[in-house]
């Protein structure tokens, strides 16, 4: 084989190499693509602004939902950026589910709307707020709020359901993926999830370790266990286990206990139980838990615009675990179970 020969074969060589190694490339950039859409974290994905789950910001939907034994189990809870605990009339609680990171196609048991509602969901801005009626005295205030009013009383069976294996008035149950296509179809102006004062990022120093914590309301309780496996508080209520439809036991990343100012309101249930008004604007202490401790702080809310900020005793902003919050109104102290200092963390599974 002549030079000419040999240096024209190395030249076919070379570009064969060259493109075999642009279709490997190809191949790993489109293979990379596909498995980032269904592999969260292998590429940076947006965060939400209220829990910083994966999802980024969206429209902000809030649902009251029964906290009873009777609701239980509870439909979609599990995928809310965040979950407060209210007291309503004997005692009992109720919860306000903020949905926004991924809306779940169905959401439940739906029940009314209650006057605390109104100052706690202000932070939010103008949000998309789904419940299954309120009583005629306080229609107007549900009227004059800053709120996109998605109740019941506005949408047919087909939004907001029956369940025919529960009872009422534990059987409602919203399709939340209607509900959503309702307010685009309509453009309504629903906001979207923002920064809400309280930030993310690495524990605080110091805390105390603990493997529990008890919440009580007058005619209600939760328990928090930490788990060191799936590094979260699981929940049991009133004594049970606490979990959603979907067989996952329900807990937070971050549980936040914050102590607030029950009052008796001017509204009352239909048998005349009187409805309690628990205050979220203005200053108070509590205590966040994360990462199997509890950290005592202090949460201050200027207005009703304004979002939510803690701090620790000595003024340092806490950062929450990234994660599912859930928030409980009470004024009652917690009673924790704690570690001893040379004991090994908890591991409840």
């Amino acid at each position: 084989m002549n030079l000419k020969a040999m240096s024209f074969r190395r030249a076919l060589i070379g570009i064969a190499a060259f493109l075999s190694a642009a279709i490997v490339i190809v191949a790993l950039l489109a293979s990379r693509a596909q498995i980032s859409s269904v592999i969260p974290f292998i590429d940076s994905v947006p965060e939400n602004s209220i829990s910083s789950l994966p999802g980024g910001d969206g429209p902000v939907l809030v649902v009251k939902i029964d906290d009873t034994s009777q609701a239980r189990p509870q439909i979609g809870l599990e995928d809310a950026d965040i979950v407060y605990i209210e007291q309503v009339e004997g005692g009992l609680t109720r919860l306000a589910a903020i949905f926004s990171s991924k809306i779940p196609q169905k959401i439940g048991p739906v029940r009314s709307a209650r006057i605390s509602d109104v100052e706690l969901l202000a932070q939010y801005g103008h949000v998309g707020f789904a419940y299954s009626g309120v009583q005629k005295k306080m229609r107007p205030v549900i009227d004059a709020a800053n709120l996109e009013d998605l109740g019941a009383q506005k949408h047919s069976a087909t939004i907001y359901t029956h369940d025919d294996s529960r009872i009422s008035p534990y059987a409602m149950v919203l399709r939340a993926d209607l509900i959503m296509e309702f307010a685009k179809d309509k453009a309504l102006n629903i906001a979207s999830s923002k920064n809400m004062g309280w930030k993310f990022g690495d524990s605080p120093q110091g805390g105390v370790a603990i493997s529990s914590v008890h919440l009580s309301w007058p005619a209600s309780s939760y328990d928090a266990m930490w788990s060191q496996e799936e590094n979260r508080w699981l929940l049991n209520k009133s004594g049970t286990a606490d979990f959603a439809a979907s067989g996952i036991q329900l807990g937070p990343k971050t549980l936040v206990i914050q102590n607030v100012s029950i009052t008796d309101s001017i509204y009352k249930d239909k048998v005349g139980g009187v409805t309690p008004y628990s205050a979220t604007v203005g200053t108070g202490t509590g205590f966040i838990l994360r990462d199997g401790k509890y950290f005592e702080a202090t949460w201050t809310r200027a207005d009703e615009t304004s979002g939510t900020i803690w701090k620790t005793l000595d003024g340092t902003e806490i950062s929450f675990a990234k994660g599912q919050i859930w928030v409980a109104l009470t004024d009652k102290a917690p009673v924790f179970t704690t570690i001893p200092a040379d004991a090994p963390s908890p591991a409840t599974k």
